[in-house]
């Protein structure tokens, strides 16, 4: 299986799961999980969230933050990945200068 996310549409979520300001996403998703090239605005955020049924794989490409994940602070930077279990509560807050680039799998478990 081959993802181009350079043939994905971008899209626009503002306040993302009652998060703060912008994300832009790519996303491919398919029966088996979602594939996500996304990109999260100075100052903006992924607002906590449960993972029901899935596993929340966070790979950072460029850019600073930090992850908030069953109420442990993780600090994000290039080369990092942050893990988020099913059943676990995260969110995600870029508090760097330039935007906040993740790769993200995200596998369905049920």
């Amino acid at each position: 299986m081959l993802v181009d996310f350079d043939s994905i549409d971008e899209v626009r979520i503002d306040g993302m799961d009652g998060g703060e300001g912008s994300v832009y996403a790519r996303m491919d998703m398919g029966p088996e999980g979602r594939f996500i090239l996304c990109r999260i605005a100075p100052g903006s955020s992924i607002g906590s969230h449960v993972q029901k049924g899935s596993v929340d794989i966070n790979y950072v490409v460029s850019g600073i933050g930090h992850a908030v994940c069953n109420g442990v602070t993780e600090q994000l930077k290039p080369g990092v990945c942050h893990v988020c279990p099913p059943g676990g509560e995260h969110s995600i807050i870029n508090d760097g200068d330039s935007g906040l680039v993740l790769f993200t799998a995200v596998r369905y478990l049920e």
